[in-house]
């Protein structure tokens, strides 16, 4: 079974100012886990931008965890999607350390708000898997709590971003809905597999 989250964040600025945003979000002062970030490839084509990104993170390891994990640093890579017509920011991400003891896709969708042209939402979905023989779901568990409160310091450093980005605009994020929950869904595990096998997440 693979740990299954999703939610959805509303931010008051427009996509046009979200976009622009979204290269700016680091440094903030909810990022003193983002060591360094790079920019690996980046390429235009069929009128959207393909960008990838490659971030180094670090995070506290508890006690128990120091068995599988000799040093809380690891390397994390982020591609995008970018397609202007259909005012969508489309992001992947995934670890690339530490994948035997467990994997963490993310995705997130930015696009405008069907409630005000002038917010945008962001419908983040993430799988957290660990293969680990007899601590698979205690790393899971784990996984999925340090991701959930990580996603907080997220929306926080980038509303901080966009706020001292876009002053006049008026400032107010929401988070919508967001439900964590374990089930044994098949489609969310074959993408999983899927985005994994191919080392890429899109072509």
């Amino acid at each position: 079974m693979v740990r299954y989250f999703e939610n959805k964040t509303v931010f008051h600025f427009s996509w046009e100012q979200v976009a622009q945003g979204f290269w700016n979000r680091y440094p903030n002062p909810q990022s003193k886990h983002v060591l360094s970030e790079d920019t690996i490839y980046r390429e235009v084509k069929d009128e959207k931008l393909f960008s990838k990104r490659l971030f180094t993170k670090t995070n506290r390891v508890p006690k128990w965890g120091e068995r599988f994990i000799s040093a809380p640093v690891v390397k994390i890579v982020e591609e995008s999607i970018v397609d202007p017509k259909a005012k969508t920011l489309t992001t992947y991400t995934r670890n690339l350390g530490y994948t035997k003891v467990m994997n963490l896709v993310e995705k997130v969708v930015y696009r405008v708000s069907d409630d005000n042209p002038n917010w945008t939402v962001a419908e983040r979905s993430a799988w957290v898997d660990s293969q680990v023989i007899g601590f698979g779901r205690a790393i899971q568990a784990f996984g999925m709590d340090r991701f959930r409160k990580n996603c907080i310091k997220m929306v926080h450093g980038f509303d901080y971003v966009l706020t001292h980005m876009f002053p006049q605009a008026q400032v107010f994020i929401s988070l919508v809905s967001g439900k964590d929950k374990i089930k044994d869904a098949a489609k969310k595990a074959s993408e999983l597999a899927k985005a994994k096998a191919n080392g890429s997440l899109y072509a």
